[in-house]
């Protein structure tokens, strides 16, 4: 049985528009290669980064300082004229909500908890780096990358 890969290289057809090294973007599940093919083609984005932006955040787990790389960086016209920057990380939406504690405390559930803690600290350290920049800070999930 085959595998499918779910990550991999991206190619821009419009590569002038993207903000860092266009030979050098990859993307870790098909939620973000689709955003970046949207990301690509719509005439509305001037730029577009993806993990070109380092925000530190502290982690809950070992009280240290990271690096927090998110996702997308965005430049956008929107309907009133006004042009928008965003940050955007795509993630599943399972993940956004507290894991629901089994009855037995696995590995995998202490992992899951664990990974939950430390997303909510990137998305405070994002939101707040967004806020001093007058950047809007957006959580994409599957639901909002449907076709």
């Amino acid at each position: 049985m085959s595998r499918k890969s779910y990550s991999g290289k991206f190619k821009p057809k419009n590569y002038k528009k993207y903000k860092g090294d266009p030979t050098k973007i990859f993307y870790r599940s098909l939620w973000e290669r689709r955003f970046m093919v949207y990301c690509d083609n719509n005439p509305n984005i001037i730029e577009w980064g993806s993990e070109e932006i380092i925000i530190p955040y502290k982690s809950p787990i070992d009280r240290k300082v990271h690096r927090y790389f998110p996702d997308f960086y965005i430049k956008y016209v929107n309907k009133k004229g006004q042009t928008v920057r965003e940050i955007i990380e795509v993630k599943p939406k399972k993940q956004l909500s507290p894991p629901k504690e089994p009855q037995r405390r696995t590995k995998r559930y202490l992992n899951e908890v664990a990974t939950y803690l430390v997303n909510q600290a990137k998305f405070k350290a994002a939101d707040d780096y967004c806020r001093d920049r007058r950047y809007g800070f957006r959580i994409l999930t599957e639901d909002h990358l449907v076709k």
